[in-house]
């Protein structure tokens, strides 16, 4: 369907990749894969065709429909939510309009013999031929089957787009990519914006309704789910394996240990052949056995092994003064805005050590509870923050509250005590910002920058009551693995607001699910909750029925 033939990249002298060759076949389901900045994005918008390569060809059949859904996108405002969503038909309605008008002009006409006449009947009968053989009937249905499936309301359906936030305008957009059925559907970052259910229908609607499907995501649970071919995008080059992400880390992990067992042994063999040039560089006897090895390393291709995997590097939280035994303690909470109540008759408590998650749909009081815990906005009832309790707070915006005069080294230089000062330079470069990355001020950094460089600065200040908002979006898997793994080392408590299953499981061992302005208190892990929330549809998709 798509051909990838000589491929390559380059920015400002430097090569983002080199010679990068693959076919994307009918009903391919691939994750792209590779540490951020490795060129994922810019290859999805080549294949998109709305970037250009420095050299090299991507071709396609005439016919063949792609759809591109980048990471960061706004749909026009003037438009009901549902008449965004039917512009995925507009060619469908075009074609009917164009039917309707030949037809209006054949009935006009009395020219019956006429070439032009007999022209006429031929396209619109062509016209009326393909417009049939697409079954678009039932295409209002699709339309609002669509939207329900990403989380919007029916209620929703003839509000303005403009009403809505921009996650939600890119689920809009996300609709008309789906609806238009296309042969093949590239998706950069697509479960940022998603709440667990719609991700749930979203990897349904895929794995049973999608033609071929490139994907770039950080929910590991979601590629694992979907896809059944992995494209690795590393140093210039990529590998291509026929497996889901799971046994694609197996298998990248066995070709690494060869990388490097290869690099080592012929480091080795460098090393003793410039000892043999240099004790005998002057020795007469052996002086065409050394001109024969100086040429041989000069023609001797070094081998590189891949960028190495970070994920092992462990990152602990600053010890900080241990908090009373209830961090949190929420009696009867309300909170409205105007006339609409967002949560009601709220009642939790959270003990010291607990790691809890908030979940649920967008819009039903996550993020709400959370400044009511931390006393940001006015809200009736009780909420109770316990005994020397510090609070650390990752919200989505946290990445705007940096010093954008500072230097990425100075951000976190400023917060690091003890004995974790020795390791800033490894910290920087687990989270992406090694060599002359840690030089650079905060305020060229790209909103994503931003973000991975906030959660650093908040993993190195001591607190007891770690707050995060959606913590993963800009994470990739590596990095993703580092901060789950601080986590669960951390001593103190955790209220994680996430729709990332892999994130959270293994993580928390308490839900609180939110909807229809209630919370309900779920102990379990994020796993169990979930076969729990199947079980639950499925009963009432059987009441519907």
């Amino acid at each position: 369907m798509i051909s990838v033939d000589g491929l390559a990249v380059e920015f400002s002298g430097k090569t983002l990749f080199e010679n990068i060759s693959f076919q994307v076949n009918e009903k391919d389901r691939i994750a792209l894969m590779g540490k951020n900045g490795a060129g994922k994005s810019t290859l999805l918008k080549i294949l998109a065709g709305v970037q250009k390569p420095t050299r090299g060809n991507v071709s396609a059949p005439k016919d063949t429909v792609i759809a591109y859904l980048p990471q960061h996108l706004m749909t026009e405002d003037g438009r009901t939510v549902r008449e965004e969503a039917s512009l995925a038909f507009e060619q469908l309605f075009a074609m009917e309009k164009e039917i309707e008008d030949i037809n209006k002009e054949l009935g006009e006409r009395t020219d019956y013999e006429s070439d032009e006449y007999m022209a006429l009947i031929e396209k619109v009968s062509a016209l009326s031929e393909k417009f049939y053989a697409i079954d678009n009937t039932n295409y209002a249905e699709d339309v609002e089957r669509t939207l329900l499936g990403l989380g919007f309301l029916r209620s929703d359906f003839d509000r303005q787009t403009s009403d809505f936030s921009g996650g939600w305008r890119m689920r809009i957009e996300l609709a008309k990519l789906l609806l238009k059925k296309p042969d093949v559907l590239l998706l950069d970052e697509p479960t940022n914006h998603l709440d667990i259910e719609s991700i749930q229908w979203l990897e349904d609607f895929i794995v049973n309704s999608a033609k071929a499907v490139i994907v770039i995501s950080h929910d590991r649970a979601f590629v694992d789910n979907i896809t059944t071919r992995t494209i690795e995008v590393t140093m210039g080059r990529i590998y291509d394996y026929k497996v889901n992400y799971s046994h694609y880390l197996e298998l990248r992990k066995e070709r690494r240990e060869q990388q490097q067992k290869a690099y080592e042994e012929q480091q080795k063999f460098i090393q003793e052949t410039k000892d043999f040039i240099e004790r005998f560089k002057g020795t007469y006897s052996k002086t065409l056995q050394v001109q024969s090895r100086v040429k041989m390393l000069e023609k001797l291709e070094i081998i590189e092994p891949d960028e190495v995997d970070t994920s092992a590097l462990k990152i602990r939280f600053q010890p900080a003064p241990r908090s009373g035994n209830y961090p949190v303690i929420v009696e009867n909470l309300q909170k409205a805005y105007d006339d609409k109540v967002i949560i009601f008759g709220v009642n939790i408590t959270i003990e010291r050590g607990d790691k809890v998650a908030f979940v649920g749909r967008n819009g039903e009081g996550k993020s709400t509870l959370v400044k009511c815990i931390k006393s940001e906005i006015p809200f009736d009832g009780n909420c109770q923050i316990g005994h020397n309790v510090q609070i650390g707070y990752f919200a989505q915006n946290q990445a705007s509250l940096l010093d954008g005069e500072l230097t990425v080294f100075e951000t976190i230089d400023n917060v690091a005590q003890g004995d974790i000062r020795t390791k800033i330079k490894d910290l920087l470069g687990a989270f992406m910002f090694g060599g002359e990355d840690s030089l650079k001020k905060v305020k060229v950094l790209s909103g994503g920058e931003k973000t991975r460089l906030a959660l650093l600065k908040l993993l190195l200040e001591p607190v007891n009551l770690l707050i995060l908002d959606e913590p993963t979006n800009h994470l990739d898997l590596r990095t993703k693995d580092i901060l789950k793994s601080a986590l669960q080392n951390f001593e103190g408590t955790i209220i994680l607001v996430s729709h990332d299953r892999d994130f959270l499981d293994g993580l928390v061992t308490k839900v609180y699910e939110f909807g229809g302005g209630k919370v309900r208190e779920h102990l379990s892990t994020i796993t169990d909750y979930l076969k729990e929330k199947k079980m639950q549809n499925l009963r009432e998709l059987e009441k519907r029925s």
